[in-house]
């Protein structure tokens, strides 16, 4: 596992998470540099294909060039950042079979209305032998309705309902159209079936080595986690 998850580490990650509101370049740079040498950990980057899904504005593939990554990202809204990226949906990438080396996604998996649909996809296009790196936030997390927390634990309308009324407009995350309820529980349970790739190692992003035991936990692991990691290796 992930050697550098201790406790100073996890409290950096938490400090920077408060400031995504009001600084995002801050939390993003820090979270992407994190993830890079998470995955490292697990495989090496150097000389390798990765595949980002839901590559975002950038911060991941200039983390990733670092530790030697040749980088693709592939976002629905590739927008100004487009350096490596391809305009495509996570659950039908444009991209052929066994093609890459690494398949890597950060919370995008609760965004998307057919999460298992993605989670095949990144199994098909990763090579025989390679890796499939996959985080997202859980819906009972603290922050699973994101920009609404916590009133998304009475619901996720009423918790989208309470946030324009207090704001005067929509959240950007819309539950059940761009935001939806997934559960570790769920994936597990799609890793157990899959028919292509093992599962490695599941644990929380977030947290130091030794509090990975709560995603040993079904209910705990739900809330505890706060963002789920899974890594998975492509059978040969």
């Amino acid at each position: 596992m992930y050697n550098a998850a201790t406790l100073s580490r996890s409290v950096r990650l938490f400090r920077a998470f408060r400031q995504e509101p009001t600084d995002k370049d801050t939390f993003y740079r820090v979270l992407a540099a994190d993830s890079a040498e998470q995955v490292a950990a697990f495989t090496p980057l150097r000389d390798r294909l990765l595949l980002d899904v839901g590559g975002g504005p950038g911060y991941f593939s200039d983390a990733f060039r670092t530790h030697g990554a040749t980088y693709v990202g592939v976002d629905p809204a590739v927008g100004a950042f487009g350096h490596n990226m391809v305009r495509a949906c996570g659950t039908r990438l444009p991209v052929r079979t066994a093609s890459v080396d690494v398949c890597y996604s950060s919370n995008v998996l609760e965004h998307v209305s057919e999460p298992r649909a993605m989670l095949a996809e990144m199994v098909r296009v990763t090579r025989p032998g390679g890796t499939v790196f996959l985080s997202f936030t859980p819906w009972w997390s603290p922050w699973g309705g994101h920009e609404t927390s916590p009133w998304h634990f009475l619901g996720g309308d009423y918790a989208a309902r309470r946030y324009a009324e207090r704001h005067g407009h929509a959240p950007k995350n819309r539950y059940g159209t761009s935001l939806f309820a997934y559960s570790v529980g769920a994936v597990l349970r799609w890793t157990s079936a899959c028919d292509g790739a093992t599962l490695v190692h599941a644990f929380p992003r977030y947290h130091p080595k030794w509090a990975g035991w709560v995603m040993r936990v079904p209910a705990l692991r739900e809330v505890a986690s706060w963002n789920a990691v899974f890594v998975l290796r492509k059978d040969s």
